[in-house]
């Protein structure tokens, strides 16, 4: 069934001004943002497909521009906006974070951290960087690695942690797997660079593992 085979009360753009957007579902959201459908394949059946696809709204957000390039109907313009989207929900939660001690909404950290690296097919080491009243200063992806690992450097984390003054960090990972268990190796990378950025008096607050909708805290672990 095509958009305009629809009665305007379930069409999602008068769905969405009558109701609210929070009655749409995933797929009539996302139909909003892409607007047409390809031949043969209507905008709703069309953003269903993309969501089985790449397993949800927020994995489908999550592709790169190669395995979005690679979905018929998916244009430049299309493709662009998708981005725009993740962009914009990334904004929203670091802009508080940046306001506000990170230490005190660690929810938005984990949101931000599965925004940023759930859905990666590789594994990637990321730091937030935290000024002396613990507020956000950068998000920064240091290293990346192949399916299951990834070399850190400490030295490295150090040198980026002094020149944008840091003061404290908060180490993340990912693990493509989608399973974020810490693992003993885990562990000992985290006391490595503990003691690497306790020599320049930078302190280490969490090291937050990433799966798919899931995170784990070292910390909250009783492992920092």
């Amino acid at each position: 069934m095509s958009m305009a085979d629809l009665p305007p009360s379930s069409r999602p753009r008068e769905k969405l001004l009558e109701r609210g957007p929070e009655s749409l579902s995933d797929a009539e959201l996302l139909a909003l943002l892409l607007r047409t459908g390809v031949a043969g394949t209507g905008v709703l059946q069309l953003a269903d497909s993309l969501l089985q696809r790449f397993g949800g709204i927020s994995g489908l957000l999550q592709q790169d521009a190669s395995a979005l390039q690679s979905v018929k109907g998916l244009g430049p313009a299309k493709r662009a906006e998708l981005a725009a989207v993740l962009e914009l929900a990334r904004r929203a939660i670091e802009q508080p974070m940046a306001e506000r001690p990170v230490l005190n909404d660690p929810g938005s950290v984990q949101r931000l951290l599965r925004l940023r690296l759930a859905h990666k097919p590789h594994e990637v080491f990321a730091v937030l960087f935290l000024d002396a009243q613990l507020r956000l200063i950068a998000l920064e992806e240091l290293f990346r690695g192949s399916l299951t690992h990834t070399a850190v450097h400490p030295r490295e984390v150090v040198v980026r942690a002094l020149a944008l003054h840091a003061h404290a960090v908060v180490l993340a990972h990912n693990h493509p797997s989608g399973v974020c268990e810490p693992s003993g190796d885990d562990r000992r990378l985290t006391e490595r660079l503990a003691a690497a950025l306790h020599l320049v008096d930078v302190r280490v607050l969490d090291h937050v593992v990433v799966g798919q909708g899931t995170c784990r805290s070292l910390a909250e672990m009783g492992w920092i």
